[in-house]
């Protein structure tokens, strides 16, 4: 019986996925800054750990305590929306301490046992904005599009040691708090002469009708962790599928 350890577990794209898998028979180590086991079914097959990928005394905590895993799943990420302009450089380095160096971290953490044991599989969480760039999402985009550079790069370093890297890159899906979490970072600091422009923005938004589910992600996580063909890139959603198809 395989184990994952699933990062970022509280709600959302981490917790459907932590819910997938333990459907399915494996072991779960599902991770949270804050852990809840309220969140998801009672097993003897799923651990909740305290986590936060930007803390490498966390981090390190949280690998040893997990033990031999086969698939990462690095899904723990922050959102930010905002012009760059009212973005501060506190806030951009917050995002990018979390999307982009806690996977790394993470990534890091645990190729020492897949390397001795020459297999696992990491999976990275990203976002299909990397397909096609939208407003006010700029720095948010670079630090998902990073993760994808370092996943193609990092890849070939590891097949020698036959463990491989995946990505999946989520659409938008309203029933996530991506966007509670995102427009937090807003507040006191969005510049009013972008405000015409984000009014289209959430207009145009609400009348998409393509979106993607947390289902989306969770099934396309399952086939990046199980099938060795799958494509180095997986699109997940309606409408993160479409970009990915008119690219």
């Amino acid at each position: 019986m395989k184990t994952v350890l699933i990062t970022g577990c509280s709600s959302g794209f981490g917790l459907e996925i932590a819910r997938y898998f333990l459907d399915r028979d494996w072991h779960v180590i599902a991770t949270m800054r804050t852990p809840r086991e309220d969140v998801l079914p009672r097993s003897e097959r799923l651990r909740v750990l305290a986590l936060d990928v930007t803390d490498p005394e966390s981090v390190r905590r949280a690998v040893d305590a997990a033990g031999p895993i086969d698939v990462l799943v690095n899904n723990a990420g922050i959102g930010v929306l905002n012009a760059l302009e009212g973005t501060s450089m506190e806030t951009a380095r917050e995002v990018f301490e979390t999307n982009t160096l806690g996977t790394i971290a993470m990534t890091q953490a645990v190729l020492p046992q897949f390397r001795q044991r020459k297999e696992g599989v990491i999976v990275n969480v990203t976002s299909s904005v990397t397909l096609r760039p939208l407003h006010l999402l700029s720095v948010y985009t670079a630090s998902k599009a990073a993760i994808n550079a370092f996943s193609e790069s990092v890849a070939l370093e590891l097949e020698p040691f036959n463990v491989r890297v995946r990505v999946v890159l989520p659409g938008r899906a309203p029933e996530t708090r991506f966007g509670e979490n995102a427009q937090s970072r807003m507040q006191g600091g969005f510049p009013k002469a972008y405000a015409a422009l984000a009014q289209r923005v959430f207009d145009h938004w609400q009348q998409e009708t393509a979106i993607t589910r947390s289902l989306d992600v969770a099934e396309a996580v399952w086939r990046a962790a199980n099938d060795p063909s799958c494509p180095a890139r997986i699109a997940a959603g309606a409408d993160a599928i479409e970009w990915a198809n008119s690219r």
